[in-house]
């Protein structure tokens, strides 16, 4: 980010230094043999901050025309991960008779933000439908606040819970909130694993500048599941640079674990401090009446449904495993009505969900002899 204050001398410095970033980038991402031969000889020419154009200098201009024609593109997404003032790349050639400079014709290239469309986040997951009670309070708080226009008081946001308590529509409520404040925003969503999966694909097919550009140009990263990348050592060093990156570039992070940072085993120390750095908020199994309330909304929301109160009580009373499940169990009683063609009654609930009920007691048994064992 560029400062008023900020002196040519350290404006050079930082572009050298996103400069050697970028150099490092391509030998990982061509090999070394390639860019010995081909790309060794760029060296640096001039930035101009009005324009947020870089120069980069060759031999000739066949050396010119041949890297523009081949690596225009990864250069232009090495430099904006690197340093996101910078949005296009000159590549020029100096003569080594008379010194004059040929200038590569410029070919189209995709901007940033063409690359990474706002990730489609689910309409159904937004903070009016987020049923609040003691158990996720704190965290739907934390979650409102960063979502906020204000001043970031904590980044990144790190989310963990047991499965199906609401993380993940959490996650997406941050989305929505995010973009209906700006709507221009760049916002992505992604499991960890599917981020592993990509920087995977992205190292065999020797592309991973393109990769780097997608993740570190957004304004809002959002990673779900975080857990999977537990022991994959590569795949951490790459989302500590990706967290380092977007934090100081004063973007937003959020990320969710069934976990907290702490119990994370096999994520190495550095990442575990960045995560702890900001704010760490846990969503609580959900208790009887968070529980009540989350089934009566989720009834209230399906039109020319009957369901008797005493069937609500049912529901929350007797499947307490998780929020997911007590949905499911609920969709499935509805659509077991409709498709029998009659009304919904405690007897009829008993008949659909009974074995439901039964493996939801036993669970919440295992979890709380487990629990007292550990305490």
């Amino acid at each position: 980010m560029q400062r008023d204050e900020e002196t040519d001398s350290d404006r050079a410095a930082r572009v050298a230094t996103a400069w050697a970033t970028v150099r490092d980038g391509l030998r990982k991402d061509v090999g070394a043999r390639s860019f010995d031969h081909w790309l060794s000889g760029i060296r640096l020419g001039d930035y101009c901050p009005s324009d947020r154009a870089v120069a980069l200098v060759l031999p000739s201009a066949f050396m010119a025309n041949w890297v523009n024609s081949n690596f225009a593109d990864r250069l232009t997404l090495g430099w904006r991960a690197a340093l996101p003032e910078v949005q296009s790349v000159r590549i020029v050639a100096e003569e080594a008779g008379d010194g004059e400079r040929y200038v590569a014709p410029e070919l189209p290239i995709e901007p940033v933000a063409a690359l990474v469309p706002s990730f489609r986040f689910d309409p159904r997951l937004d903070f009016a439908r987020f049923v609040v009670g003691d158990a996720n309070r704190i965290a739907c708080n934390a979650g409102r606040q960063f979502a906020d226009d204000g001043p970031m008081r904590f980044n990144p946001l790190f989310i963990h819970s047991a499965t199906g308590q609401g993380k993940t529509h959490l996650l997406h409520a941050i989305g929505h909130a995010t973009l209906a404040r700006k709507p221009g925003a760049r916002a992505l969503a992604m499991s960890a694993e599917r981020f592993m999966v990509d920087f995977v694909n992205a190292m065999r097919a020797k592309d991973t500048i393109a990769f780097k550009a997608r993740l570190r140009s957004v304004d809002l990263l959002m990673i779900d599941d975080f857990q999977f990348i537990a022991g994959k050592e590569t795949t951490q060093e790459e989302f500590l640079y990706t967290i380092d990156e977007l934090v100081q570039g004063g973007k937003r992070l959020v990320i969710s674990a069934d976990r907290s940072p702490h119990q994370l085993d096999g994520v190495e120390g550095r990442i575990l401090s960045r995560l702890t750095q900001g704010l760490v908020v846990d969503i609580q199994p959900a208790d009887y009446p968070l529980r009540r309330a989350i089934v009566a909304s989720k009834a209230a929301a399906m039109p020319g449904v009957a369901i008797p109160e005493v069937v609500l009580d049912m529901l929350a009373a007797r499947i307490a495993s998780n929020v997911r499940e007590l949905e499911g169990g609920l969709n499935r009683l509805v659509a077991y009505a409709a498709l029998n063609a009659r009304g919904i009654d405690e007897a009829f609930a008993e008949d659909v969900l009974g074995e439901m009920f039964r493996a939801s007691r036993r669970r919440v048994t295992i979890d709380e002899i487990q629990k007292r064992v550990s305490d």
